[in-house]
């Protein structure tokens, strides 16, 4: 089994909980603007580290008077906004747990997670999530109250603790320690009832605290800064909060993703935390652009210039002194627009939940910004390796975070081991013994570890294909690779126990309008009326084309079928955190998998 090390740059103090950052910040830095928001003007005002913590108290207090005790289970349905971070803290500083419910979720989920966490309170943002979870409320007893934060809930919280003495804080953060429950975060659930993954005050502590510690050039007090638009239901956007709060530096949050463009222009991030589809989005719609107006030959030839720069960065040699001409020249015509694009002032993202692939990496990375790749599950706590700044491997999602291990089983299973390893499955110790080996966590996942720790990705354990000749393939390599080209949305490959491998294709509906007028074909067309258009079905084999170039002939997609529906969580084909729910693609497509395989 090999196994990869590396030492603790940060330790979770003794007694030391998650209320412990906020406190000290404001001792520490009482005027440094940290926590920004958007006013009713729409323009970001910022809260210092004094007037964050005060709002955060007076919450907390809220919460201790509607009769919320230590260690209860506290309910947020809600979507990224300040509100969110505010009330994590608040929570915590309360002495309780919070419980996150996607916004998207449905009355049946939000039943199961509040009802299975025991949670006795809940917060919901809008009166649609308040009247999801009226349509279960009968049947949660533990649930007292519902607060609706666009009906004045939060004002009403803060109103019901005026008279609760600052003391009572104290008392509450005394009952916390660095294994007290900070979160319960239930899985996506591609398979079965989604599982509560208990993660503990030290589990986002030792993860943060080394991540910061590592990255520190990312995490300067007073001039860093981080605009979260991921859902913090999900615990990759979850820590974006806590590294902020630890580091400290400034975040801005976007409840809607449609946003995301104006709001790094007004916010100017100096570090960005995504997920690959942003990035590829950036890409191609910088690319569609260029097309329309007839620059596209200069934008390929800028963007072949950026990816040759980062992989001669990678050389002994470095790069030629005619490569650093173009470079410097695209410079000034393409790159300096494309990150004024993601707000001017951001050098490094941190990015994870799938593969972003080693070509934008590198496009990326010569340009001038960098994607340092990283991995990590609810389990872990999200990342539990990542990309060092200053020797990041292209292609690899980095090395253990420092204090952990990483190690891959015979079978070629990633096995993680640390203090960011989750606690367990709240109320199932059948899946925690499932999950936890002797202190090693198994991930499911399938990968490779080299001899200076970098770790590489390379499919799911449970989602390994068998074809009918006996080939064992690895969807992810294939479908992440075809899913990065602008006309493609989802990929699903197929053609377990069939004779090849097949793939099911939806088009992208924001480049679809552009694809359209590049290629004369009427704007009132829609997909199904293409689905036998040659441009369309060869620009699909185009992507399909340079997928197969990442696999061997057996694991080649031969044939492929255009879905002319979206695969999206509304239509319950895609989890929230976008993963692809493979039995109900299958189960809903099943004929259309069976003409890919019609003699």
């Amino acid at each position: 089994m090999r196994e990869f090390s590396l030492p603790a740059l940060y330790q979770v103090p003794i007694g030391g909980d998650l209320t412990d950052p906020i406190h000290r910040n404001a001792s520490e830095y009482p005027d440094l603007p940290l926590v920004a928001r958007k006013n009713d003007n729409g323009v970001w005002e910022d809260r210092t580290a004094t007037q964050f913590l005060s709002e955060v108290r007076a919450v907390a207090k809220g919460l201790i008077a509607s009769g919320v005790g230590p260690g209860d289970r506290v309910g947020l349905m809600s979507r990224t906004r300040y509100e969110w971070t505010l009330l994590d803290f608040a929570i915590w500083c309360a002495g309780a747990v919070t419980v996150p419910v996607y916004e998207t979720s449905s009355a049946e989920q939000v039943e199961w997670i509040l009802g299975n966490s025991g949670a006795v309170v809940c917060i919901a943002e809008l009166p649609r999530h308040e009247a999801v979870i009226g349509e279960v409320r009968d049947r949660l007893p533990a649930l007292k109250q519902v607060w609706q934060l666009e009906a004045g809930g939060l004002t009403d919280l803060v109103r019901a603790g005026a008279d609760v003495p600052e003391a009572a804080i104290e008392e509450r953060r005394a009952t916390l320690g660095p294994d007290s429950v900070a979160t319960i975060v239930y899985t996506s659930g591609t398979t079965g009832r989604p599982k509560g993954c208990v993660l503990t005050h030290a589990n986002f502590m030792s993860e943060l605290g080394n991540i910061t510690t590592r990255l520190r050039p990312l995490f300067q007090p007073g001039e860093s800064s981080i605009l979260l638009f991921l859902p913090q239901a999900h615990v990759l956007g979850r820590i974006a909060e806590i590294a902020a709060a630890m580091a400290p530096i400034r975040i801005g949050h976007v409840p809607d993703i449609k946003e995301v463009t104006a709001e790094l222009a007004a916010f100017r991030p100096t570090l960005i935390l995504g997920v690959p589809r942003v990035f590829e989005k950036v890409y191609n719609a910088a690319r569609a652009k260029a097309q329309s107006e007839g620059k596209v030959k200069i934008f390929d030839r800028a963007a072949e210039t950026a990816i040759a720069y980062s992989r001669a960065l990678d050389t002994r040699s470095g790069a030629s002194l005619g490569l650093k001409l173009r470079h410097r020249m695209f410079d000034a015509l393409v790159y300096s627009k494309l990150r004024n694009a993601l707000g001017g002032r951001a050098t490094h993202a941190i990015s994870g939940g799938a593969p972003l692939g080693e070509r934008l990496g590198h496009f990326y990375r010569g340009i001038g910004f960098t994607v340092l790749e990283g991995y990590g599950l609810t389990e872990t706590c999200a990342a539990t390796a990542f990309n060092p700044h200053d020797k990041p491997r292209i292609g690899t999602v980095g090395q253990p975070l420092p204090g952990s291990s990483a190690a891959i089983a015979e079978d070629g299973e990633i096995l993680l081991k640390g203090p960011q390893i989750f606690a367990g499955y709240w109320d199932n110790p059948e899946a925690t013994a499932e999950a936890l080996h002797d202190g090693w966590f198994a991930t499911g996942d399938i990968g490779t570890l080299d001899a200076e720790g970098y770790l590489s990705i390379t499919g799911r354990k449970k989602e390994i294909i068998v074809t009918a000749g006996g080939k064992n393939v690895a969807p992810a390599v294939i479908e992440d690779r075809i899913r990065a080209h602008p006309i493609i949305a989802e990929c699903m490959v197929v053609g377990d126990r069939r004779p090849f491998i097949a793939a099911l294709i939806t088009v992208d509906e924001e480049f679809f309008p552009a694809w359209k007028q590049l290629h004369g074909k009427p704007a009132s067309a829609t997909v199904s009326d293409l689905k036998d258009d040659a441009d369309l079905r060869e620009a699909i084999q185009a992507a399909i084309d340079d997928g197969n170039a990442a696999v061997s002939h057996a694991e080649a997609v031969k044939k492929f079928a255009i879905l002319d529906t979206v695969l999206s969580e509304d239509s319950g084909h895609l989890t929230p955190s976008m993963k692809l729910k493979r039995a109900v693609v299958m189960k809903d497509f099943a004929a259309d998998v069976e003409a890919l395989y019609a003699r």
